[in-house]
């Protein structure tokens, strides 16, 4: 198993791969005698709490002293394999097709430069076969396939946008898809027909299309036949695929298709829950965009189903905004969707932004807030709410923010720099300092507290608590191994000394996801009275 650190943000939960023939075994060693250890006291009706420890890396401090051997099956001999460069972190092991060859990736700790290292087997000799730079960062991917005929598929959002490359031992690349939109999922390369499959923003940076396109003549062909989010999952050889299509007003099909776009099969359609959804006088969600003075960004809103332009309506703004993330996208929101509709009934508009920094628009877009987390978001949610205040159906004295880890993040910013357009805000199990968050994630985007220390501080809510002038609800999980409720009792002694009146509520024993038992319906409860007697 890896360390806590590497799972969390580098998905890295196996950290071993055999190789192709089962005459090696390539493994991680995690040495964490230097990182240190977060505790947290767990109730559990006990007479006594017990207390977890963890080791917990946060920004700045150190990691685990990580290494990649080789375990030869036949003289049970392990050999480490020794790279030339001093990498902090190797994020992915990958066997290509040749038993005797593993790839590696290396980085450094600021996570903009990458080395596909490939390492043989037998001796565990290596070499870096290319780098890969970036001024900002570098995202880690698992859209890497080795074809037959010894080159493989790999992506890269070098050219500005996510695209797919085919590159070869020699050091050879060619550039396979090309425009200003992104490839989201690569699905497979059929080596019969010489085509790939994957999905893309081309329809629309809200939507995802699903194409198939030859390597032979560039031909490329869209095998969707609707607008959506249209998720694939191919057959192994790539003879089939099922296809999964749902949009921000309609429940998923599932329908099961030939590799050329044929339907075979309905699998389900969702249509008796269609049905039933018309019972409840559903809001349809309408998406836009809002021109800003820096940007254009990507809105949806659900009116009340009594909607009278000439009424002025109180309205409650959903954020995440975390990078490379999306909340406006063209599919079925199970989450919160009946909440925001249950709320629309209610007599609130409800309305979303995806900031700067988020994704599905190219990598300027999504890498401009590098070095300083908050603070364009910040920006960006607050000309929104401007926007929204000058609609003459809304009541500029009744705008309110709500959001969950990053986004509570962002509601408690919005809340104390926006204090003149916002009156309510809740923060479901923040980040109040990126100082107190892991160091993979937060110095991707802020390098370290040392290198950058105006950039954490500026953009911390912490530091803006006497701003504060709104209704502010502040809820965490006792228990949150992620974003510690560290994160919260520091923001309420900022908010206590700024003698400032706020509604706080802690979940005992509840980690990040804040669920079980009775908890979300509670949960859910709390923050809907607080918008309804507040905005």
């Amino acid at each position: 198993a890896s360390d806590w650190v590497y799972e969390e943000e580098f998905a890295l939960i196996r950290s071993f791969e055999w190789a192709p023939d089962g005459e090696h075994l390539a493994y991680y060693k995690f040495d964490e005698t230097n990182v240190k250890e977060f505790s947290m006291d767990l109730f559990k009706g006990e007479l006594y709490p017990t207390q977890q420890v963890f080791k917990y890396p946060k920004a700045g401090e150190d990691n685990s002293v990580v290494k990649i051997y080789f375990y030869n099956l036949k003289n049970q001999k392990n050999t480490f394999i020794y790279t030339e460069k001093d990498y902090e972190y190797f994020p992915r092991i990958k066997w290509t097709n040749n038993p005797n060859e593993l790839v590696i990736f290396g980085m450094n700790r600021h996570q903009n430069q990458l080395d596909f290292i490939v390492a043989n087997a037998t001796d565990a000799s290596n070499k870096v076969l290319f780098t890969e730079k970036d001024k900002y960062f570098i995202d880690i991917h698992d859209n890497l396939t080795f074809l037959p005929k010894g080159n493989f598929v790999w992506t890269s959002e070098k050219d500005g946008f996510n695209h797919i490359y085919l590159k070869g031992f020699d050091g050879s690349e060619f550039q396979l898809t090309k425009g200003n939109w992104e490839v989201t999922d690569f699905h497979g390369f059929n080596s019969d027909k010489m085509e790939i499959y994957f999905t893309s923003t081309e329809d629309g940076s809200i939507n995802r299309s699903l194409y198939v396109q030859s390597l032979e003549n560039d031909e490329k062909r869209k095998l969707s036949t609707e607008d959506g989010t249209n998720s694939a999952s191919f057959s192994k050889g790539l003879k089939y695929y099922m296809n999964s299509l749902s949009t921000a007003n309609s429940a998923p099909k599932f329908n099961l298709h030939s590799a050329d776009g044929t339907q075979l099969k309905v699998l389900e359609d969702n249509a008796e829950f269609n049905t039933k959804m018309q019972a409840f006088n559903l809001s349809e969600k309408e998406f836009f965009t809002i021109k800003t003075q820096d940007a254009e960004l990507n809105a949806w809103m659900i009116k009340p189903a009594d909607f009278e332009p000439t009424k002025k309506y109180p309205l409650f703004m959903f954020v995440y905004g975390g990078p490379g993330s999306q909340e406006v996208t063209n599919s079925f929101g199970w989450n919160d969707y009946y909440w925001h509709q249950m709320l629309s009934q209610k007599g609130y508009i409800v309305a979303c932004v995806d900031n700067r920094g988020t994704g599905g628009k190219g990598a300027e877009f999504k890498k401009m807030t590098y070095k300083e987390l908050g603070k364009y978001e910040t920006i960006d949610q607050i000309n929104a709410a401007k926007y929204f205040a000058s609609l003459d159906y809304i009541d500029p004295s009744r705008i309110g923010i709500q959001g969950w880890s990053y986004g509570g993040y962002l509601s408690s910013l919005a809340i104390t720099k926006g204090a003149d357009i916002f009156s309510l805000a809740i923060a479901v199990a923040p980040v109040t300092n990126w100082r107190f968050y892991d160091n993979i994630y937060t110095e991707r985007y802020m390098q370290t507290p040392r290198e950058n220390p105006t950039g954490y501080d500026e953009n911390s809510p912490i530091n803006h608590v006497e701003k504060l002038k709104g209704h502010y609800l502040l809820i965490h999980g006792s228990a949150d191994d992620n974003v510690h409720v560290q994160n919260t009792a520091e923001m309420i002694s900022a908010l206590v000394k700024a003698n400032k009146q706020f509604d706080s509520f802690i979940y005992t024993d509840k980690n990040h996801g804040i669920s079980g038992g009775n908890t979300r319906l509670h949960l859910y409860q709390k923050m809907t009275d607080f918008i309804l007697d507040n905005l």
